[in-house]
């Protein structure tokens, strides 16, 4: 049972004359017991909350910064009318701060045996899965003075996917794709690529894609017309490690990483490459491989990411690397999203490389920090001086860091978190130009 405020202002107002004019028991019993009556009176009257039922429909998954509808339909079993409130929980980053009491409540009036639908708006704040709590009833009685409370769990899931801001950038890329696969006029020529066509001889033509067969047959000297090649594996792995929990601004690095694979599963999926993903910090933490529709990639490494998070670990760079070896086929793009911190790279990765880039192309894509270059260039007071070399310092660390690489044949993009995902689909681009996709 629960008392409403309008018990409590009755009796005080009945107390007040009697305090004043009769203060005595008697007097009290006189104001309090009528009130006691119609408060047993009012519980009884109210609608039972355990014999309601109730359901879910609505939203199963939405977009992190988008809103999602969860509705719930009651249902009114009683032979009294149910005059309530409700209230439907979810976890707390369901929604923006100080948001939850306006969207998770409900007043209801049903009569007997009917229903009535509710909606709550979901607006997550983080990824993930966002499952429903319990639905708390509070029924009142016809008078107002007293409620029946309980409550009643209805499963349902949301799952929060990552934002996908970079898609801005696809349609520019596809453009550029287009152009590279032959649908405009412009063709690329090089070793690893498709046969296209042939067309006369140019100057400036590499002269080794002079098709002599072709020339002894004509006049004029014939030379060949390459188009990217098509099928190609790409595996893009994820560093779920403790680097990838750190903030870059507003945005963690691996929220930043997730959305630069986003936007290159979807320009590779269009090109017609194969694109698998491994997320792996000290063991492999989500897995997608197998998939071959356009759609149905992009789509399932969407909800893969979903649920994914960092965890705080030393990543196993050499773990990572052997992981890597064994799930890529020979000729492979292997992508690594990972940082640029100087010892996990020369412990971990570079005593692989040579296997690495002697089997496969590899392009590694850090986050970075533009805080770092800020300090490199403060000035004036003691305390921009010392940040100022700090800066500095770890500025010569990431470069001398992606030298190495450089020198070992990897491609270095290094960029900030809004530029990481049109620079690895650049970089992707290029390597595709440069036949060596």
């Amino acid at each position: 049972m629960a008392l409403t405020g309008r018990t409590a202002l009755l009796a005080a107002l009945g107390s007040l004359p009697v305090g004043i004019l009769a203060p005595s028991w008697t007097g009290l019993l006189a104001v309090n017991a009528p009130l006691s009556l119609a408060i047993l009176c009012d519980y009884a009257l109210a609608a039972p909350v355990r014999t309601l039922r109730f359901t879910r429909s609505g939203d199963t998954s939405v977009r992190l910064g988008d809103a999602a509808e969860v509705q719930l339909t009651v249902t009114n079993s009683s032979r009294r009318r149910l005059r309530a409130q409700l209230r439907d929980a979810w976890p707390p980053s369901s929604w923006p701060a100080g948001t939850e009491q306006a969207s998770s409540r409900h007043t209801v009036t049903i009569p007997p045996g009917e229903q009535r639908r509710l909606a709550t708006v979901l607006r997550p704040t983080r990824r993930g899965d966002r499952q429903a709590e319990r639905i708390t009833v509070r029924s009142y009685g016809p008078l107002g003075l007293t409620a029946r409370q309980g409550y009643h769990r209805v499963p349902w899931t949301v799952r929060v996917l990552p934002p996908f801001t970079s898609r801005k950038h696809l349609p520019s890329r596809l453009a550029r794709l287009r152009e590279l696969d032959g649908r405009t006029s412009v063709l690329t020529r090089g070793e690893g690529t498709e046969f296209d066509s042939l067309r006369a001889y140019v100057p400036g033509d590499d002269t080794r894609s002079i098709d002599w067969r072709a020339t002894a047959r004509q006049s004029a000297v014939a030379v060949r017309t390459w188009r990217p090649e098509r099928d190609r594996h790409i595996l893009i792995v994820l560093d779920t490690g403790r680097t990838s929990a750190g903030r870059v601004g507003d945005v963690p690095r691996l929220d930043a990483a997730m959305d630069a694979t986003l936007l290159l599963t979807a320009l590779a999926t269009r090109a017609g490459d194969r694109v698998d993903l491994l997320a792996y910090d000290r063991r492999i933490r989500a897995r997608v491989q197998g998939r071959t529709t356009t759609g149905g990639v992009l789509a399932t490494v969407v909800n893969t990411l979903a649920s994914l998070e960092p965890e705080l670990v030393e990543t196993d760079a050499r773990g990572l690397s052997t992981t890597a070896l064994s799930d890529a086929p020979r000729g492979s793009l292997i992508v690594l999203l990972t940082s640029l911190e100087a010892a996990p790279i020369e412990e971990g990765l570079l005593p692989l490389l040579p296997q690495l880039t002697q089997r496969h192309t590899v392009l590694l894509a850090a986050v970075s920090d533009p805080r770092i270059e800020e300090m490199a260039k403060g000035r004036g007071t003691v305390d921009a001086v010392y940040e100022a070399a700090a800066g500095a310092q770890a500025q010569t660390e990431r470069r001398s860091t992606a030298e190495k690489l450089h020198r070992h044949g990897v491609v270095v993009v290094d960029a900030t978190p809004d530029n990481l995902a049109p620079a690895l689909a650049d970089a992707y681009l290029a390597l595709k130009a440069a036949g060596r996709l």
